[in-house]
């Protein structure tokens, strides 16, 4: 047969070579193609490698060739086999994205298929031959080439950092340990701002709320507890009930905000891995709501200037002036004279206007106080958009553990996301212990008792009966707090509304 004549045996993409009439794969040897076949060849090979990486190796048969191929078929396949359980049980998704076990896992992984990705393009390109491709068409395959590598490695890179942030934040903030099961099908998780600011001794929960969510509908009752309550009964097995048997009924003084200080002038009768100040509110407010609290998260207000700082700030809606104080004089626990004022309107406040909207007492009662603060909390919930998270996620993960403590074990982060996600559709119930339904200064705890009770009976009810379209929604770390009285010994008056003082666009 003339060696020029088209053997009809040959394999399909495949050449000859016409001195040793031996067949030749062009994909691996391209220096028998023509400049238009090489330069396609050329594109294949880049693209075989960015959809699989591994590939190509294996096409060349190359040492360990099984290797990259076999790391780039199992991330797949984890992938693959993660989208399949979520879309079984979406819960798992906020395990992988809350459980740092599962993060170290995850990381490791990122790591492991990025190396190998980036590893595979470069010898991808020195397999190409970029010499021989047409100088045209070089000069573009070494541009896409370098924002091939670039992209592969500034992604791994960037979401190596951003898991191993979400690792270290699901540690530093959430404490270890198991979970605890739910009280009557329920969750009882205690909120407390501390405004423990410069000037204060000791801390003295500002604003205190009991969320109450039905374990299987997400549900959630919202109890707004005023921290001038008095007379508070403690849970019986509370080393605070023998100091106070008849309730923290020591005098005007003896409010329900101050119980925190009792546990920590306490702190050798509570176990060493507890906070006391914690528990004696978490019995306190047991006591007075008849429910059982299993776990608690604290707001620092101090702390909100990072943090609000770290989100790019906020926007509120403010219907009156809120004045800007001194600082605060030891001698006396006072503000000094106003420097400044947070003019009505919709203002985007940093983290230093922010604070001083939440924290601001002059012409202003608690009522007014707490509600402001219910605006900055409502603000940083609503405005924590994804692109915000992902454009500041360093600095919020920083910044938020400084904020934050909370006795919420990591193994059961998953399973509160996703309840906070169903009681969006549940719908959210809230109820305040103040005027005129309960009198601060006397309250019958009888009584108090009871309206919880029917409050949760009626949101249960009011669950099962719910349209799709029923609203609501609740946050562990920022969640509106209760309505309180305007001073300590003041049983009149009720809460204010909310949109007559402030409101978020």
């Amino acid at each position: 047969m003339h060696c020029g004549a088209v053997n009809p045996l040959q394999p399909r993409g495949t050449v000859t070579d016409k001195r040793s009439l031996q067949y030749v794969d062009p994909i691996r040897e391209p220096r028998h193609l023509d400049a238009p076949r090489r330069d396609v060849r050329g594109w294949v090979l880049l693209a075989a490698t960015m959809l699989l990486p591994g590939s190509v190796q294996s096409v060349f048969r190359a040492r360990r060739a099984r290797i990259p191929l076999v790391i780039t078929l199992v991330t797949w396949l984890v992938i693959l086999g993660a989208i399949i359980i979520v879309l079984i049980r979406r819960q798992f998704l906020f395990t992988v994205a809350t459980n740092p076990f599962v993060l170290v896992f995850v990381l490791l992984l990122l790591v492991v298929a990025g190396v190998n990705w980036v590893v595979c393009l470069f010898d991808t390109i020195r397999r190409v031959r970029v010499h021989t491709l047409s100088p045209r068409v070089r000069t573009r395959f070494l541009a896409a080439a370098a924002v091939a590598v670039l992209v592969v490695t500034g992604g791994t890179a960037y979401g190596s950092i951003m898991v191993n942030s979400q690792r270290g934040l699901m540690s530093d903030l959430f404490a270890g340990g198991l979970g605890e099961r739910p009280v009557d099908g329920r969750y009882n998780i205690l909120l407390l701002g501390s405004d423990a600011g410069k000037g204060r001794e000791g801390i003295r929960p500002d604003s205190i709320t009991l969320v109450s969510v039905d374990a299987k509908s997400g549900a959630a009752v919202m109890i707004g507890l005023p921290r001038n309550m008095q007379n508070v009964p403690f849970d019986d097995d509370s080393p605070l009930a023998s100091h106070y048997p008849n309730g923290f009924d020591c005098g005007d003084e003896c409010l329900l905000n101050a119980v925190y200080q009792q546990g920590e002038e306490h702190a050798d009768e509570y176990p060493d891995d507890v906070t006391p100040g914690v528990e004696a509110m978490k019995e306190a407010v047991g006591g007075v709501t008849g429910l059982e609290v299993q776990y608690h998260a604290m707001i620092d207000l101090q702390g909100f200037e990072d943090l609000i700082d770290a989100m790019g700030g906020i926007t509120v809606v403010s219907e009156k002036r809120v004045p800007i104080s001194s600082a605060i004089d030891p001698s006396t626990g006072q503000h000094g004279p106003v420097k400044g004022w947070i003019e009505p309107g919709e203002q985007h406040l940093d983290g230093y206007h922010a604070l001083w909207f939440a924290r601001s007492r002059e012409f202003a009662s608690d009522y007014e106080r707490m509600t402001r603060q219910r605006c900055v909390q409502d603000a940083m919930v609503r405005q924590l958009d994804p692109a915000t998270l992902l454009l500041r996620f360093q600095d919020i993960a920083k910044a938020a553990p400084e904020v934050v403590t909370t006795d919420i074990p990591q193994v059961q982060v998953d399973r509160f996301v996703d309840l906070a996600l169903q009681t969006r559709s549940a719908g959210t119930t809230s109820l305040n212990l103040t005027p005129p339904e309960v009198n601060p200064t006397h309250p019958d705890f009888v009584e108090v008792q009871q309206l919880v009770s029917d409050t949760i009976e009626t949101s249960s009810q009011d669950a099962e009966a719910a349209a799709p379209q029923s609203a609501g929604s609740v946050s562990l770390w920022a969640a509106p707090a209760g309505g309180e009285a305007t001073d300590a010994g003041d049983g009149e008056g009720s809460d204010p509304d909310a949109e007559s003082i402030c409101s978020v666009p």
